[in-house]
């Protein structure tokens, strides 16, 4: 249908809207978005470089990160060591062996995991805070945030064949981020040592323990044992005791003799004469003698009781340059327990020591070593961000949403104003638009 005016033929505008979308609805609707798209060529090239421009500045003023990384490998069961320790202690460890080897079977130690649960403990996150002043370098006022960014920044996987766990730490700072990853390792390690609460443990501070009162114990006893023996010059009662009877036979001799040689000269010379003097006073000296080396057989004094510590501590009588014959079997009875003192406690401190040794082998077997597979190193290239990527990747995007904006324009324009979509369209706009208007004021009135 057609108006015709001064020769001229105007068409109506709705036949002609009929026709336009008459001939586009016979168009593939990909064809019909590229010529809108090409139609707009210019500011979708604008656009589209400028997107580029402002991508690439931004992605320049993102911050380089730096990944330092750490290998270790959890330590092995101490169980295969466990017969040798035992075979050093002279003990039997059948039912540990099998209780060890039941429970590794079981998964009932599993040291990658604790290694883990360390490494993120607040412990060891803690000492990174304070040493490397990290609420400073991210910028938290509270330690927990702090925290949080350092466990976001940290990354701890285990591999579940080999065992072998692997510590991340991302930093802007690639020495920092060595340092860090260091740090962890060496936490880690002092945590270890300092948590350990083996049965191994136990046993080696319960044996030191008895092994500083055996030690005191010992002292105690070659103390007495010594007093004893300074006191009564008894060093070796068998030795000593020989070596009088000895002397003693000796002074007998002599004084059978002196006694033959003083009759003979009674006999020449009579009592009167200086040589049969001498001779009597010789006799009587070998006498005397004699008699000392026999000594007396009184008792001991009775402080030579045994005191509390086990052993003799009085003066059990004078000083000889010997021993008296007639005291030794008194004093080899208290010579005897002193001396069987000293003895066993100088077999028990052995045998402490012995055991005390092996407890410390077995103490540091039980222990999980950090053994180290990769040393944290510097990182010589950054991780992140990847700025040539992450500039296509963002002026893709944008290149995307421009391209949908004009379509979605184009078709909203071409949409009908009585189409019920458009209608619903401009409700909600309209109900969101008041929305906006009073929030506004609401915020300018509190202001």
């Amino acid at each position: 249908m057609a108006i015709e005016r001064s020769g001229t033929a105007i068409e109506d505008p709705r036949e002609a809207e009929f026709e336009a979308s008459f001939q586009r609805s016979n168009v593939p609707n990909w064809v019909c978005n590229c010529q809108i798209l090409w139609r707009h060529r210019r500011f979708l090239t604008w656009a589209t470089g400028t997107a580029l421009a402002v991508n690439l500045v931004v992605s320049l003023l993102i911050p380089r990160t730096y990944i330092s990384e750490a290998q270790i490998m959890p330590p092995e069961s101490a169980g295969s060591n466990s017969a040798l320790i035992a075979a050093l202690a002279g003990r039997s460890l059948e039912g540990e062996l099998l209780g060890g080897l039941a429970a590794s079977l079981m998964g009932g130690h599993n040291s990658g995991a604790l290694f883990i649960a360390l490494l993120r403990s607040g412990s060891v996150t803690g000492k990174l805070i304070d040493r490397f002043h990290l609420q400073r370098v991210y910028g938290k006022r509270y330690r927990i945030d702090a925290a949080k960014t350092l466990a976001r920044r940290t990354t701890i996987t285990q591999d579940k064949k080999s065992g072998v766990i692997t510590l991340q730490v991302k930093d802007h700072d690639a020495r920092r981020a060595r340092d860090m990853a260091q740090a962890y390792l060496d936490e880690l390690n002092a945590v270890v040592n300092r948590t350990s609460t083996s049965s191994a443990h136990q046993e080696r501070v319960f044996i030191e323990r008895r092994l500083n009162a055996v030690k005191a114990d010992l002292e105690r006893a070659q103390e007495a044992l010594s007093e004893f023996s300074s006191t009564h010059a008894t060093i070796d009662l068998r030795e000593q005791t020989r070596a009088t009877v000895e002397s003693e036979a000796k002074v007998q001799g002599e004084l059978i003799a002196a006694r033959g040689e003083m009759e003979s000269l009674q006999q020449v010379y009579g009592d009167s004469n200086v040589r049969v003097r001498a001779a009597a006073a010789r006799v009587g000296a070998l006498k005397r003698e004699l008699s000392r080396m026999g000594g007396s057989a009184a008792p001991l004094a009775a402080s030579a009781e045994r005191n509390a510590t086990g052993g003799v501590s009085a003066d059990l009588g004078p000083v000889e340059s010997y021993l008296p014959l007639r005291q030794v079997p008194r004093l080899a009875v208290p010579y005897a327990n002193l001396y069987r003192d000293v003895h066993v406690q100088e077999t028990v401190y052995d045998l402490l020591t012995q055991q005390y040794e092996v407890a410390r082998i077995q103490e540091a077997k039980d222990i999980p070593a950090v053994n180290v597979i990769d040393a944290p190193g510097i990182a010589e290239k950054k991780s992140f961000p990847p700025r040539a990527l992450l500039t296509l990747a963002l002026t893709g995007a944008m290149f995307v949403a421009f391209s949908m904006f004009l379509i979605g324009r184009e078709h909203w324009r071409e949409t009908p104003t009585d189409d019920p979509r458009r209608v619903f369209a401009a409700e909600v706009f309209q109900v969101a638009w008041g929305v906006v208007q009073r929030s506004t004021g609401i915020v300018r009135r509190s202001a």
